[in-house]
């Protein structure tokens, strides 16, 4: 990074307007279809390796928006745990190549989403759009950044910080940061889903 760049103005407040406001970003685990149908196996990872491909795409979708990413998982299964799982989800992030990191980047959210209680805060959801539209137009990308295991009230400063912290990159160095950051992503939505088979049903693997 050049240690001269002048960064774009970008608005940081302090804190919150109060201390429900957060932002959704894709580190959320976001909605799961209900496509599952195989109560019978409380295990999660069984589950996840007996359900028929149609279905594990779907799913694996949610989590990483690269079909090449989707199909390799796909190809490899039967995982042992989710350990293994989640060390083959890791190296297929890895082995991206621009245009699947192009594809996993269009299918994430470039719209910034409030729980109601952010109605009361405008001024935090300006801010957030303003910071979006200027790392966009900087880098011609949705900002993502992996928050797990940060706590929800902490997710809007955390969003704000890192934008201003990485618009100073230069591109080639912002792709490796948005590898990375889908990685994480990556790996956090599918340990949730495998790990809530037991008791959220249809909602997970």
């Amino acid at each position: 990074m050049a240690a001269d760049r002048p960064r774009p103005s970008l608005p940081l407040p302090a804190q919150s307007c109060d201390s429900e406001a957060r932002v959704v970003t894709p580190a959320d685990r976001p909605p799961i279809r209900d496509i599952l149908s195989a109560p019978d196996i409380p295990d999660g990872i069984s589950r996840f390796n007996s359900i028929p491909p149609e279905a594990a795409e779907a799913l694996l979708l949610t989590c990483c928006g690269s079909s090449r990413w989707v199909r390799r998982l796909i190809e490899h299964r039967p995982y042992p745990d989710l350990g293994a799982l989640l060390a083959a989800a890791e190296e297929a992030v890895y082995d991206m190549r621009p245009a699947d990191l192009a594809e996993a980047l269009a299918n994430e959210s470039a719209s910034p989403k409030f729980p109601p209680s952010t109605l009361r805060c405008p001024v935090a959801r300006t801010a957030l759009r303003a910071a979006h539209a200027v790392y966009e137009s900087r880098f011609g990308h949705t900002f993502v950044i992996c928050l797990d295991p940060a706590h929800p009230d902490e997710h809007l400063d955390q969003v704000l910080t890192g934008i201003h912290a990485r618009l100073g990159n230069e591109p080639e160095e912002e792709r490796a940061i948005v590898a990375e950051e889908l990685r994480g992503i990556a790996r956090a939505r599918l340990a949730h889903l495998v790990r809530g088979g037991a008791d959220k049903g249809a909602d997970a693997f």
